[in-house]
């Protein structure tokens, strides 16, 4: 039989699918044109608005503003003291920069592996790592899936630990009712390019603890008085005083003026990705050879990115060529993450082997980030589940 463009060795895709686009509409647009214009394009008033109503959605006293959920992470462990000599327990499912800023300040990691289902730090562990020595926890909410923040704060509490949590995954998140960013002393958010709301680069850092929210501005800015970025308006003096060697971590009015907006439609956005995810569950659930992500009960999933895991054993090719073969039927996909002790630096420094994080570095082989944002149409979600189901049907055992 003659084969024809319409023909099963067509792929599904004429035009390639990327693994992720922003959604940047014409408010975001005419906002930053207007920043351009007003003469104030560094950290201003519209900063300074936008942490405002960020506060003002999570349910929180302050929010900081800052030029990435990397630099918040940073922030937040120095101005609690963190430093030499001392501990902080990380999951070794996440980005290097949870782990990073510990190094930064000459404090040690405490790498612990995660839960089966969600990938989250798994609290038995957490429990395990803790000594004398460790001063803080980094929980992750992995994927837009909270933590159970139940078990880490009793286990916080008992051994008198503080929590900051990596929300660059959760923002709109909730746990049991309670929004994500309010659970705990601090809770820092990410809004770079792919993220559920972006900034372009930038991040937020939120809390309720007046003393420890006036200390992380500081340490914001170079260590400089909270008004700092005064000294330029009619309000502000030449005069300033650093009580801490801060960072450069401000964020700018151009980037918070996408996050006004972006802001304002965020719900809108997470019902979307829900919307989109539930397409995905719905289109990929009969094959066995795939395994869906997980969401408990009792949470609000803020769905900012759609991880399968393949059942390897039901395969003939790994995850690498499933990526490739997806690839050539044009979508575009990514994986998240490499666990850290799968770094050559964690690895090399620390002596970490794949035994000693079972769950992960199982899972790591498994892992596909499929496309997820919100100016994804049904019909690009379909052309991803056809091709899912095509790849699996020309490699299952």
């Amino acid at each position: 039989m003659q084969t024809t463009a319409n023909s099963i060795d067509a792929p599904v895709r004429r035009t390639f699918l990327p693994f992720n686009q922003p959604d940047i509409g014409q408010a975001e647009i005419d906002e930053v044109v207007d920043t351009l214009r007003s003469g104030w394009i560094t950290t201003g008033p519209k900063t300074k608005e936008f942490e405002r109503r960020f506060a003002e959605y999570i349910g929180v006293r302050h929010a900081i503003a800052v030029n990435s959920c990397t630099g918040g992470l940073h922030i937040a462990l120095a101005a609690a003291g963190v430093g030499p000599g001392d501990e902080v327990i990380v999951p070794t499912m996440t980005f290097c920069a949870t782990a990073n800023v510990v190094v930064h300040l000459g404090a040690t990691p405490i790498v612990v592996d995660v839960e089966p289902d969600t990938l989250n730090i798994d609290p038995q562990c957490l429990e395990a790592a803790i000594t004398p020595r460790t001063k803080a926890v980094i929980p992750v909410h992995l994927y837009g899936h909270p933590c159970d923040m139940d078990r880490i704060s009793e286990i916080a509490k008992v051994h008198r630990l503080l929590i900051i949590e990596d929300a660059a995954h959760a923002v709109a998140a909730e746990w049991r009712g309670r929004r994500v960013g309010t659970l705990s002393p601090a809770t820092v958010f990410s809004f770079y390019a792919t993220k559920n709301l972006t900034t372009a680069e930038g991040g937020m850092i939120t809390t309720d603890d007046d003393e420890y929210g006036e200390r992380m501005r500081v340490w914001s800015l170079h260590g400089i008085s909270r008004d700092a970025w005064k000294r330029y308006s009619a309000e502000g003096s030449w005069y300033y005083e650093v009580s801490v060697p801060g960072f450069k971590y401000n964020l700018a009015d151009l980037q918070s003026a996408l996050g006004l907006h972006q802001l304002a439609r965020l719900e809108v956005m997470v019902q979307r990705r829900t919307e989109l995810a539930a397409r995905y569950h719905a289109g990929l659930c009969d094959l066995p050879e795939i395994e869906l992500p997980t969401v408990r009960s009792g949470i609000r999933h803020a769905w900012h990115l759609y991880v399968i895991r393949l059942r390897l054993e039901r395969l003939e090719i790994n995850r690498a060529e499933f990526i490739e073969r997806l690839k050539s039927e044009g979508i575009g996909t990514s994986v998240h993450f490499i666990p850290l002790h799968r770094h050559p630096y964690y690895r090399n420094r620390f002596g970490f082997q794949p035994a000693d994080f079972p769950v992960a570095d199982a899972a790591y082989e498994r892992l596909i980030s499929l496309p997820l944002y919100t100016r994804m149409t049904e019909r690009d979600v379909d052309d991803v589940v056809k091709a899912v189901h095509r790849v699996v049907q020309r490699n299952r055992r």
